[in-house]
């Protein structure tokens, strides 16, 4: 097949435009605005040399560059574009794929403005004169708020490997967006025909728009890819599996009445508390009891009512309530959660008069849980709970998945996250491995 393998692929895509371009030892006491000048002498100094070994190294400047763009989900422009551009200068054919805006804020604003344009970026090498069979992904959206980038030198070490850097995104995921593309580079410098691909998506955040945007393209036909490497926070450990996901609410309809003469009113509060109370034990009741599945993989299914509104005001009888929950499925189909779901809270407000529902529809976006490939060797096996864009990207049967990254996901999305810089340097060294591994199969 020849170079031309994707003209008619990006026919509504549009193709990027090639770029021209340790802790002071302590001191005697002595003179105090001596002692502070030379501690201020100090303290520039070792900023220096830290600026000095980060903007020296072209992955931990590549990785800084990153963070430093702000780029909370649905205001992906810039970094696209930085994305594109660096990718051009390093002779890759670049296709920037145009994602739907972001239409309304988090809270669901409808006089928010549209978000500007965002982009997946696809890219492989110039040179390359068959389609990708090597695919490296990752996101390039962050959840808020921005936190400017930084690097701290621990106190306990004089290793540069063991410089802290933080910032929002520093983890998730623009330590694994840095070092997939110098694996890539890397591996490209030893194997110059390596078929191999990049993908950088928006949206992973936000429920994976551009991910699904991307798999529902011609880019994304399935006799294409062999081998597809997901880059998210693992502690640089290979993922065996995720759990699946699923959401719903549950309303309550009552009838107002003045607090002084309750018996007035229906409180939509008191009707939807036995069931949400119910729900919140699920994952831990034993299925044949009319609980939801476990598994000796995953451990047990969980819950979480993270949003609970009712009520006007105190002295007002509650007619309206309603209940936000999150379910991580460790085991069965989203349609069998559903199922369990509903039961459990038609058998606990039974006897209420006031109604109460169960919505699914209000979040459609499921999946089951995801089992992963580890059978590259010199890797820690684990299991994560949280999700990814893995069941969001279509791939046939057979093709290998593997989920790793550099960084903690205990730390990501937090005021504290941060990576070190062996974990960036360590992530280089294992996407190659899984790169090799890919490469071995063709």
């Amino acid at each position: 097949m020849k170079a031309s393998w994707y003209i008619a692929a990006v026919t509504a895509i549009t193709a990027a435009t090639a770029s021209p371009h340790p802790a002071f030892d302590q001191q005697p006491l002595g003179n105090s605005l001596s002692s502070t000048e030379d501690f201020t002498q100090r303290q520039k100094l070792e900023e220096s040399s830290i600026d000095s070994i980060i903007s020296k190294d072209p992955l931990l400047s590549l990785h800084r560059d990153l963070v430093e763009i702000e780029s909370i989900s649905g205001n992906e422009h810039d970094i696209g574009i930085f994305v594109a551009e660096y990718l051009e200068s390093k002779n890759f054919t670049v296709i920037k794929q145009e994602v739907e805006p972001v239409k309304k804020d988090q809270d669901g604003d409808d006089d928010s403005k549209p978000s500007k344009q965002r982009y997946n970026i696809f890219a492989y090498p110039s040179t390359q004169k068959t389609p990708p069979s090597i695919l490296l992904t990752s996101h390039i959206d962050t959840v808020p708020p921005f936190i400017p980038y930084s690097v701290h030198n621990p106190s306990s070490s004089n290793s540069s490997e063991d410089l802290l850097i933080s910032g929002r995104g520093s983890v998730d995921a623009k330590g694994s967006v840095a070092a997939q593309i110098f694996a890539v580079l890397e591996t490209l410098h030893e194997t110059p025909t390596a078929n191999i691909g990049l993908l950088f998506v928006v949206g992973e955040e936000i429920g994976g728009d551009g991910m699904k945007t991307f798999s529902d393209c011609a880019l994304n036909t399935e006799s294409l890819y062999h081998t597809v490497i997901f880059g998210e926070p693992t502690e640089s450990s290979l993922v065996s599996g995720h759990k699946g996901m699923l959401g719903f609410k549950v309303f309550a309809h009552g009838k107002a009445a003045h607090s002084g003469y309750p018996w007035l009113g229906e409180s939509a509060v008191s009707a939807i508390l036995p069931a949400l109370l119910r729900v919140d034990k699920l994952g831990q009741i034993p299925e044949k009891e009319g609980g939801l599945p476990s598994s000796p993989k995953y451990g047990p299914t969980t819950l979480n009512v993270g949003v609970v509104r009712a009520g006007v005001a105190t002295n007002v009888v509650p007619s309206e309530a309603m209940a936000d929950v999150s379910v991580r499925l460790a085991a069965g189909s989203p349609d069998q959660a559903r199922d369990i779901i509903r039961k459990a809270v038609a058998d606990v407000t039974k006897d209420v008069d006031v109604e109460v529902i169960v919505d699914f529809d209000s979040h459609r976006e499921s999946y089951s849980p995801q089992d992963l490939d580890t059978d590259v060797e010199g890797f820690k096996v684990i299991p994560v709970n949280y999700g990814t864009d893995v069941p969001n990207l279509k791939v046939r049967d057979g093709v290998k998945r593997y989920l790793y990254g550099p960084g903690s996901i205990f730390v990501a999305h937090g005021d504290n996250e941060g990576l070190t810089v062996r974990d960036i340097q360590d992530a280089v060294v294992g996407f190659k491995k899984l790169i090799q591994a890919g490469l071995e199969r063709e």
